[in-house]
This record gives structure tokens, C-alpha cells and sequence, in this order.
């Protein structure tokens, strides 16, 4: 199991490596966020099938905008590249950028920051 999640955070690690060297830079307070994989097996051990597998709702920021004014409001960046996060369930447009899926979501919609 920690073998499993090493690989997943060297993998992850890879991708954000990967994601800088590309143009993509968010505007604003916009987020691009990387959806983590959904669980294949229940705490039980039963394997569950694609279909059945729920949207998972945590992600690894990839990139952040500068922040600035939105609203008539100043807002400040509370994320950074790396971060692990939990979203809104239904936020975010999801795009497909150099061959890899991502989601742009407003810092608004993000609901917490997981800390190891």
C-alpha cells in the first residue's frame, strides 16, 4: 500500500514537472488542478468495476494565477503548485491540454488543503 502510494506521488510529482514546462498559466484567482484517480477497490476489497467508480473530489494543484481583483475584492492566492486539495463536486470546467486532462477551477471553489 505505501508502495503504491510513492508511486502515485512520484508520478504526480512527474506530471507537475512536466505541466511547467508548457504555456498554460491560469488568470486571476483560477486554479489548474489535476484530478487524483479514483479508488479501485472499497475498504472491504471489492474490486469495482469503471462504471461504478465516483468522481474523486481530491486534486494536486498544478498551477495558480496571480490572484488580483474579483468583485470589487482583493483575493490572494492560498494555494501553490503541489498542494493537495479537495474541490466542490460540480465546480471547475475540465479541458484537455498537450495530451492530459485537467480542471481550471476558481480558488472559491476550493474547500480545503490535505496536509500529510
Amino acid at each position: 500500500m505505501l508502495i503504491i502510494k510513492i508511486t502515485k506521488s512520484l508520478i504526480i510529482l512527474y506530471n507537475i514537472r512536466r505541466f511547467f514546462k508548457m504555456k498554460l498559466v491560469p488568470l486571476g484567482d483560477k486554479v489548474v488542478i489535476k484530478q487524483m484517480e479514483a479508488e479501485e477497490k472499497t475498504k472491504s476489497g471489492i474490486v469495482l468495476p469503471t462504471q461504478s467508480k465516483e468522481k474523486p473530489q481530491e486534486a494536486v494543484v498544478i498551477a495558480a494565477g496571480p490572484g488580483g481583483i474579483v468583485d470589487g475584492e482583493k483575493v490572494e492566492m492560498n494555494v501553490k503548485p503541489g498542494d493537495k486539495i479537495i474541490y466542490s463536486k460540480y465546480s471547475g470546467t475540465e479541458i484537455k491540454f498537450d495530451g492530459e486532462n485537467y480542471i481550471i477551477i476558481k480558488q472559491g471553489d476550493i474547500l480545503a488543503i490535505v496536509e500529510d
